[in-house]
């Protein structure tokens, strides 16, 4: 028995060591193979999307693109499922992740936010046809968003997001049941068939909202009323505080030369890189 538990304590301090020896080499790895991986989504326009060319498209795609060419690297991209993107213990699967995540405190304890580099406010989306005027209109009536989101812990009243200098959230709604859908737009199908069919409004960001519309969804926003606004980060594994700091920097970078008000201009219509 003695002898086992020797050994077990050699390969526990063997398994520390390697981990700790892994821990400051991302970047090494990295510029050595001269590739950058990316996690982020395949469905989730305009953020990141696959094109009718079958190409990875949209704001987050530009800038991990970006992020690896002032690397000096090539970037590929890999599509895990959102609670795998947002749960770290990666295992040297991805490098970084591009997937406008939202910095939560329980986020904060499983992966490292890179930096703030863009803005979004969440808005509560309608049928065109729906007779809802305010957000007190919504009270008692069917909700959906996207599951595993900030849209969820919003509607749930469990939302903590993890970034200085935000105004408390105000939760002005009392829903008559929510609807979980496992991708960003599939609220947006259900609303699509009318006012009350199957839901009476989406909470989701304002640049998904504006894009199903722009492609003929027949919603509207309701004017005048935001949800709650949050800061997206790029994030990274929680093992290597040098690498989350470097890509920091090229963030910072990004925002001081007009890097990322152009690209949100680019995608989204208006800035919303502004600190």
């Amino acid at each position: 028995m003695r002898k086992l538990l020797t050994q077990l304590a050699i390969g526990v301090a063997a398994l520390a060591f390697v981990t700790a020896a892994q821990a400051g080499e991302t970047l090494d790895r990295v510029i050595g193979n001269k590739a950058l991986v990316v996690a982020t989504n395949s469905g989730w326009p305009p953020q990141s999307y696959l094109d009718d060319n079958n190409e990875m498209v949209g704001f987050d795609i530009d800038v991990a693109r970006e992020i690896a060419k002032r690397l000096g690297v090539e970037v590929s991209f890999q599509t895990p499922d959102w609670a795998t993107l947002t749960g770290g213990r990666w295992q040297g699967r991805y490098d970084l992740g591009v997937g406008s995540v939202t910095p939560t405190k329980a986020r904060a304890h499983v992966i490292d936010f890179a930096g703030i580099y863009y803005y979004s406010p969440y808005v509560y989306v309608l049928h065109k046809d729906s007779e809802a005027k305010s957000v007190s209109d919504l009270n008692g009536k069917i909700i959906g968003v996207e599951t595993a989101t900030t849209s969820e812990d919003f509607i749930r009243r469990q939302l903590e997001i993890d970034a200085p200098g935000l105004p408390p959230i105000e939760y002005k709604i009392e829903p008559g049941e929510v609807r979980t859908f496992a991708d960003s737009m599939l609220p947006f199908d259900d609303l699509r068939l009318g006012a009350g069919v199957r839901l009476d409004a989406v909470i989701a960001p304002e640049q998904t909202a504006l894009n199903a519309i722009k492609n003929g969804y027949p919603l509207r926003i309701l004017e005048g009323e935001y949800a709650f606004k949050e800061p997206l980060v790029v994030i990274a594994e929680k093992v290597d505080p040098d690498w989350t700091k470097k890509v920091g920097e090229i963030i910072e970078e990004m925002k001081k030369d007009g890097t990322l008000s152009s690209q949100t201009t680019k995608w989204y219509g208006k800035d919303y890189s502004a600190d």
